[in-house]
């Protein structure tokens, strides 16, 4: 096995910027999570590659990450390597007219605006989700009647061996909250979207609504991870939970939000173990009181 000091010699002959000994929580939207012994920052697909490449032929499987915004990270933080692609791998550009091709650490709100900016119309829905294109791309975000998969061409990934390929189409095999990338160990590092021209002011008003939905709605001033739960069938996590009487239900430091019931927030500096309690009872009460079994939207990572 791979020793840490081995991993950052490797990455340090390649230039690949690293961290150590950084708490998660500065990189999760939750703003919960422990130290990671080692964080790789790679600021271009071939460093990518090689980080990549580095792990697996030393037998270490790394934890994947843009915004860490549908992480949950353990209290006693990660020992394996953290891949983290994040502002340093966030170039876009416009191609032939009307496609937007963004590397996977922009972020949603930035490549909504520059869409906006370059009168292209398709990924309005997104504005104000938070998190980045490659996370989006791999759990098929969406708000609002739009989700990633109506605007994606291709995506582009590096293998855990370290080979970059390029998928399109049914390939990508979106679903609710699923992609292709659920499954594969594949690292997200390009993503084409195919958009139509518009009219800039209209797509602007858009955008604008959207985001007045959210403030109002969300608990915006709070460090969360977006909806806690999936969508189940014949149902809404939130009125669901909302209906049981769980708003404002505290274990800890971590609380059900009052503002919307989908949202469990760090209320008062939460633990993961507060948050994993948190979702254990409204779990539990809602199987108790609906019948319905809410399934984590988030991923919760242990070391």
């Amino acid at each position: 096995m791979l020793t840490t000091s081995q991993l950052e010699q490797i990455c340090a002959a390649a230039g690949i910027p690293m961290l150590a000994g950084q708490p998660m929580s500065e990189f999760t939207t939750f703003r919960i999570g422990g130290p990671a012994e080692l964080i790789l920052q790679p600021d271009s697909i071939e460093q990518l590659a090689g980080a990549m490449r580095a792990c697996k032929e030393e037998g270490v499987r790394p934890l994947l990450m843009g915004n860490g915004s549908d992480l949950l990270v353990c209290d006693e933080g990660i020992r394996r390597p953290v891949i983290q692609l994040g502002r340093q791998f966030a170039r876009m550009w416009v191609e032939d007219g009307d496609q937007l091709v963004c590397e996977a650490g922009a972020s949603l709100a930035k490549v909504c605006t520059f869409a906006w900016e370059n009168a292209l119309t398709g990924l309005e829905f997104a504005y104000g989700i938070p998190g980045n294109v490659g996370g989006a791309v791999y759990m098929n975000a969406g708000a609002y009647g739009g989700e990633i998969k109506d605007v994606v061409a291709c995506v582009t990934h590096v293998t855990p061996e370290g080979e970059v390929e390029t998928i399109c189409g049914e390939a990508c095999d979106f679903g609710y909250r699923h992609s292709a990338y659920t499954d594969n160990g594949c690292c997200i590092a390009e993503v084409r979207f195919q958009l139509q021209r518009g009219d800039p002011a209209v797509i602007r008003a858009r955008m604008d609504d959207l985001m007045e939905r959210r403030r109002s709605k969300q608990p915006l001033e709070y460090p969360s991870a977006g909806s806690t739960f999936k969508r189940p069938v014949g149902g809404y996590a939130s009125a669901l939970i909302d209906q049981c009487g769980l708003k404002g239900r505290r274990v800890g430091g971590a609380m059900v939000s009052e503002k919307h019931a989908g949202f469990l927030i760090n209320y008062d500096h939460a633990t993961c173990a507060d948050m994993l309690e948190l979702i254990r009872v409204v779990q539990e009460e809602v199987k108790k009181q609906t019948g319905f079994e809410l399934e984590c939207e988030i991923k919760h990572i242990v070391g």
